[in-house]
């Protein structure tokens, strides 16, 4: 979909150099980061913010959901070097998805304004969700030049230098989950992030998967998912899949009884089961995470999903599903309430009537040839990227 510029070409020559592009990611993209996002996100920053970077999905073996950001990564480049009359000179320095949620807000600063920052030159904000939509409040204001305010669209982007000539700052979300996937670039190679990915992505080829599913997902630290507030706080996988409805279930024998002490947070590492109301799926998941997963994907592809079901799978065997009994509640020490109104979204107590657990084991399968043709791709990219040293796109097919 071709952008439209706002300001003229002449914006790397302007006192304060910015550019404001619409439509520039499409509502597809948009829509495929959001599923990434809410489904390996952990505690960012900032209070009541949240982020899901390259550096994280590679360590927790999500690395194939880094292909998904690579196009759109390589033509934020090309524009921030085409508009500010740099080609060829920039490196990406980081890319993050970053949500900030209820009450995040943060006041006027340039992007530079620390001395471990110094080595940003340019900024691109990609909005992946809208105002007044998705989220309330959230507006993002420059101090000085025009455009001075920003009321996020999904699919726009702002671009600006990242010095004191582009001081900004961003209004209090009121509520629901304002998306960016935030990029900066750098002249400074010694700051590449391709070159720290890349030493992480060549690991895997010094591992043998052996594993039927190498996808599955491996969670970082539990402190890394807990966000605190005075006295309460959540688990953000426990608020994420709560707020679709479900929570997580032990596996059978784990902490099943009250004379076998353990932490339910480390349990969330561990293989656990969905429940739904007083029901719980007969089905197995691997951690936490992977079943984050496979709720959020349902999520992403709900109507695909249930029409897939009506038209090819009438009649089918429906899954199993047992009556939740004492024996099958994780009681973690998560304030779902206080997740619900952080992250917003229907509390779990609210399922939607539409719901069906055909549509979940559906949706299973679903997810498991999305994240397996991700994985094949990416383990024949990684050798072209260690011979090039640099993520660049390439068709995976001409590299067989």
């Amino acid at each position: 979909m071709p952008f439209l510029p706002t300001l003229p070409m002449a914006a790397a020559a302007s006192e304060h150099p910015r550019r404001l592009l619409h439509g520039f990611v499409s509502p597809e993209l948009c829509k495929e980061l959001e599923f990434i996002h809410r489904s390996c996100g952990t505690v960012g920053y900032r209070p009541s913010v949240f982020s899901t970077t390259l550096p994280h999905l590679a360590a927790t073996n999500c690395a194939h959901l880094i292909l998904p950001f690579l196009p759109l990564r390589d033509r934020l480049k090309d524009t921030v070097e085409d508009i500010f009359g740099c080609e060829f000179e920039l490196v990406v320095e980081f890319t993050g998805l970053i949500s900030w949620c209820k009450g995040a807000c943060i006041g006027w600063h340039s992007d530079d304004n620390k001395p471990y920052l110094r080595q940003r030159d340019f900024a691109a904000v990609c909005y992946l969700n809208s105002h007044e939509k998705d989220f309330n409040g959230g507006l993002f204001h420059f101090k000085d030049g025009e455009p001075s305010s920003i009321a996020p669209t999904a699919g726009d982007v702002v671009v600006y230098t990242a010095d004191e000539r582009n001081v900004h700052s961003v209004d209090e979300v009121i509520d629901g989950e304002r998306l960016t996937l935030t990029l900066w670039f750098t002249r400074d190679s010694a700051h590449d992030e391709d070159t720290k990915l890349i030493n992480l992505l060549s690991q895997r080829l010094l591992v043998e998967h052996i594993e039927p599913k190498p996808f599955l997902p491996l969670p970082a630290s539990s402190c890394m998912y807990w966000l605190a507030q005075e006295k309460s706080g959540f688990d953000v996988r426990c608020a994420r899949v709560s707020i679709l409805g479900y929570d997580f279930c032990p596996s059978e024998g784990k902490c099943s009884t009250d004379d076998s002490p353990c932490d339910p947070l480390e349990l969330l590492d561990g293989r656990l089961y969905l429940g739904r109301g007083d029901e719980v799926l007969d089905k197995e998941f691997v951690n936490s995470l992977h079943a984050l997963q496979v709720v959020q994907f349902c999520g992403w592809k709900a109507a695909e999903l249930a029409t897939e079901r009506e038209v090819h799978h009438a009649g089918s065997t429906r899954p199993t599903v047992l009556k939740r009994s004492n024996n099958l509640e994780l009681l973690v020490p998560c304030d779902y309430k206080l997740g619900e109104a952080i992250l917003g979204g229907i509390s779990r107590h609210d399922p939607k009537p539409s719901f069906s657990w055909d549509d979940l084991v559906l949706g299973i399968a679903r997810w498991e040839e999305y994240m397996s043709e991700l994985h094949r791709k990416l383990l024949i990219l990684i050798p072209y990227w260690l011979s090039n040293y640099t993520l660049s796109v390439v068709d995976a097919t001409e590299l067989l």
